[in-house]
């Protein structure tokens, strides 16, 4: 029962944290105030757990560094990449569809539909931290945390690239095919979806973790299929070949070798 009010509280703060966020929305008339509450939402949930819950207290504080870490990160980059910059397309082809009906459209199809998910995905940081054994850190907890790491360095390399790359007058129009993106064409997503799997691999310590793997999978799926990947390149760049060159030799999503590096690599494999 104690569980479950502490998921229940957790629910209802992340609920009428996005509320907020809706009306600050109505004010600005910018929807996507939503992405900057999104990083944000999971530092809310991780602290609320880490004072109600009575879990191993060094793992608590490990998954509260961890998600406070990503989590901040997160908002800064998104509120200091859309400043001045008006509407996100999304929100703005949806606030032309609805028309004067938007502002309540958004509350539940923005809003309150990203508060859902955002709880969903956070059961790793909240179960992580109940369960009071093992009293001592394991070898998940470590692989865990040198997964997220990993994610974590891949997500921040990824936006800074990309950031600096369109901060260059000189490549307006052009795409991105630097860095980390010569090998993704989502590298960021991709960093982000390893730091939930690092998180994952963390709860595996504890009884029951493995119940978690809800949260790594629907952000995958939300990456990959839904907001991220797929929406992306369906209304930003379907019109663009020098995209659709892009998409022919790079990977979607896990880092790869360029297809023409492949080709070379594998013509030299055949090499006698």
């Amino acid at each position: 029962m104690e569980t479950l009010f502490l998921f229940g509280v957790n629910l209802l703060a992340v609920l009428l944290f996005m509320c907020a966020g809706w009306i600050i929305s109505l004010i600005r008339k910018n929807a996507a105030i939503a992405d900057s509450f999104w990083g944000l939402g999971f530092v809310l949930i991780v602290w609320l757990t880490f004072f109600q819950a009575d879990g191993y207290f060094w793992r608590q504080l490990l998954l509260l560094l961890l998600a406070t870490t990503w989590g901040v990160r997160l908002f800064i980059h998104i509120s200091t990449r859309s400043r001045g910059k008006g509407e996100d397309p999304r929100y703005a082809a949806w606030r032309k569809e609805y028309g004067e009906r938007f502002w309540i459209v958004s509350l539940y199809r923005v809003f309150l539909v990203q508060a859902l998910f955002l709880w969903v995905i956070a059961l790793g940081l909240q179960w992580g931290q109940i369960p009071e054994y093992p009293a001592h850190l394991t070898w998940l907890d470590a692989a865990g945390a040198l997964i997220w790491i990993a994610g974590f360095t891949t997500e921040t390399v990824a936006d800074y690239q990309l950031r600096a790359f369109l901060s260059d007058p000189a490549n307006k129009g052009r795409v991105m095919d630097r860095g980390l993106w010569r090998y993704s064409r989502h590298p960021n997503y991709f960093g982000e979806s390893l730091v939930w799997w690092g998180i994952f691999v963390i709860v595996l310590s504890v009884p029951w973790g493995i119940l978690t793997v809800i949260s790594p999978l629907l952000i995958t799926y939300t990456l990959l299929r839904l907001t991220g990947v797929s929406l992306m390149e369906q209304t930003e760049f379907s019109d663009n070949p020098e995209y659709q060159a892009y998409i022919e030799r790079t990977s979607a999503f896990i880092p790869w070798l360029p297809k023409s590096k492949r080709k070379e690599h594998n013509d030299k494999k055949k090499q006698p």
